[in-house]
């Protein structure tokens, strides 16, 4: 659809003043875009390739890259339709455009931000300082870049990806490409790498670094990242939000005091359970926080332990016994982490993807690790960190994209000076809302669950099942399995097959459960005679503790103009409840429901979720404002020292 048939009014009617206004600014682009599209369908291949090797010319001879953009997104236009038989829409030139104005744009499910991105990353990568692409895991990060890589080849842009476990030559060849696909946490851990490497360089200490790589003695590291100029954000609000509340941290060789934590570690491991709340400890369950009681510290002077601790001091072992309560309490096997491979690997709540690479800040980890018994690793040195926010702010310029940014807009411009523009859908979207259901219990949720799911799936429409756990989609499975249900089960634990997974997950009668990640990242598309049908219908079975994952989950139907519905089950023993009003008022409300079991949907406490959801998103934010200032503070005492902010002052 043209914006200049019809499309501008569409754009009067569904955005705000000054979003509006920009967008009407850069919406001028697209005729003249256009106007270069049928004389560019004439060129040959090297003909294009020419034309591109002009524009790089002009842009490193100083010229504006605002003055190229229209030559620019009509070559990517060009290039795209000749090789991936892909023509941008012309909402993706109005994205591509809010992306090169360093906005953070908000696109629907299914709207191609993919191919959008091609656009903003070949203009910046014109000025030769490189431009990178930071995505939420390797897979999609090579995926990406494979794809859209035959569009910049044609226009003469070398294209690089970076991941996990590279040797560091080959990082040093991904990044000295025009464009670098990669993951937001491999790009910062090369960042501290780089720093560090140039430390031990300029020390002399080239071998000690190798060493701390696995490397020792190879003597030829050299730095891989280069300048940090453009940097595109994909999945942004995942990236730069959920992921912005754990820093990046290397850790330093481990030494004694090292083997004493862990030995102390597993020891309150062990004795946590002798503990009981209210008697030997107070929780805080707004705050999340353990506090023994008198009663509990005489209990830990009773209690043996091993000879190293006795040069420990008590409020020391009083610290670690409250760690080991915590994550009792808070922290479980295949909600918040999963075991691989003798490690805890985090579970990322907003995604359901496992966090690479990432680790629980003040202990939390070592206590996770002493309780499921796997080899308690070290963090107390550090030789290097950052935080997600500092590092995506050293980025000359930065901009982003995503599905859900909206609910977010005031964060993101507060902390990344990035506005937040709504890009409207190629195609006016039909996904319609069902009625939302309240139950008195998780049984009963689970059973109408069920019985919306098989009127559905005998209706010959696929399904799509959204939980907020590996254990609750587990249990669903077992569920459809008495019911004779075929279905696909996607979340950590079978993140290799995910790409097949939601391939599928759009054609007859299929039934797919996800974990929070409703196929971020690909499209579901509908097979044949599914629209006739309804199209996709989507499940959500509990609210998540950000109305954004949410409606990642919801935006899986109605792409691109198709049909879809969605509904979303509640119980008043659901976790949002606790995790936002608290214990007192969620146990009121479980109780209440207790009563009211077994007479169907409740009505009048819809509302409640909502509220109980708002009330965690603001602890959540308060939490990340807090971490950023902290590590303000760290870093203005280091350079102080006149250190390095991001090195550890020990070395």
């Amino acid at each position: 659809m043209s914006l200049t048939n019809g499309f501008s009014g569409r754009l009067r009617g569904l955005l705000g003043g000054t979003v509006r206004s920009r967008l009407a600014q850069w919406s001028r682009y697209i005729p003249q875009i256009a106007a270069l599209e049928e004389p560019l369908t004439k060129h040959s291949d090297f003909d294009l390739k020419k034309t591109s090797l002009s524009l790089r010319y002009r842009a490193r001879s100083g010229e504006p890259l605002d003055r190229l953009l229209v030559e620019a997104f009509a070559l990517v236009r060009e290039a795209g339709r000749r090789k991936l038989n892909m023509r941008h829409f012309d909402v993706q030139l109005l994205g591509g455009a809010a992306v090169h104005y360093n906005s953070i744009v908000e696109m629907q499910t299914g709207e191609g931000k993919t191919l959008t991105a091609t656009l903003p990353l070949y203009l910046a990568a014109l000025e030769g300082k490189g431009a990178h692409l930071a995505t939420v895991n390797d897979y999609l990060a090579k995926r990406d870049a494979d794809w859209m890589r035959p569009i910049y080849e044609l226009l003469g842009m070398k294209v690089g990806c970076v991941q996990s476990q590279m040797p560091q030559p080959e990082r040093k060849k991904q990044y000295a490409c025009d464009i670098t696909y990669g993951t937001a946490n491999e790009m910062g851990f090369d960042f501290l790498r780089d720093r560090l490497l140039k430390r031990r360089i300029s020390e002399g200490q080239r071998d000690l670094f190798g060493a701390m790589l696995g490397k020792a003695g190879s003597g030829h590291e050299e730095p891989v990242q280069g300048e940090l100029h453009f940097m595109l954000v994909d999945e942004a609000d995942s990236i730069l939000i959920d992921e912005a509340r754990t820093p990046l941290i290397i850790s330093a060789l481990p030494g004694e005091e090292e083997e004493l934590e862990a030995e102390a570690y597993r020891w309150a491991a062990e004795v946590s359970p002798q503990f009981e709340e209210n008697e030997h400890f107070d929780y805080d369950h707004k705050d999340k926080t353990v506090e023994l009681t008198l009663a509990g510290r005489q209990r830990v002077r009773a209690i043996p332990k091993p000879p190293a601790m006795d040069r420990m001091p008590l409020s020391t072992i009083y610290e670690y016994i409250e760690r080991a309560i915590k994550v009792a309490r808070e922290m479980f096997l295949d909600r918040q982490y999963v075991v691989r491979d003798g490690e805890i690997v985090i579970v990322d709540e907003f995604t359901g993807r496992l966090g690479e690479g990432r680790k629980w800040r003040a202990g939390i980890h070592q206590a996770v690790e002493a309780k499921e018994g796997v080899e308690v690793t070290f963090a107390t040195n550090q030789a290097a960190r950052i935080t997600v926010q500092d590092f995506f702010l050293r980025y000359s310029r930065l901009a982003g994209m995503t599905g859900t940014a909206s609910t977010s807009a005031g964060e993101l411009h507060k902390i990344y000076k990035c506005r937040v523009i709504p890009v409207p859908t190629n195609r006016p979207p039909i996904r319609e809302k069902l009625p939302t259901l309240v139950f008195g219990t998780s049984d009963d949720k689970w059973q109408a669950i069920i019985n919306d799911l098989v009127e559905q799936h005998q209706r010959g429409r696929p399904v799509l099942v959204g939980t907020r756990s590996i254990d609750k989609s587990e249990l669903l499975g077992q569920l459809l399995n008495e019911h004779g249900i075929e279905h696909c089960i996607l979340n950590a634990r079978h993140i290799a097959k995910e790409a097949e997974i939601v391939a599928q997950a759009g054609q007859q009668g299929k039934v797919t459960v996800a974990t929070n990640m409703a196929g971020r990242g690909t499209d579901i598309r509908l097979g044949l005679g599914v629209s006739d049908h309804g199209g996709l219908h989507v499940i959500c079975t509990e609210l998540h503790e950000s109305q954004r994952i949410d409606r990642q989950l919801i935006g899986r139907c109605g792409r691109q103009g198709d049909p879809g519905t969605y509904r979303q089950f509640l119980a008043l023993d659901d976790e949002i409840l606790l995790t936002g009003f608290g214990p007192k008022k969620a146990n009121k409300l479980k109780e209440q429901g207790e009563r009211l079991t077994g007479r169907g949907p409740l009505s009048g406490f819809e509302s409640l979720f909502y509220s109980a959801q708002r009330k965690v998103e603001r602890r959540h934010f308060r939490d990340r404002k807090v971490l950023l200032y902290h590590e303000k503070e760290r870093q203005k005492m280091q350079r102080a020292m006149s250190q390095d902010p991001y090195l550890d002052t020990a070395g």
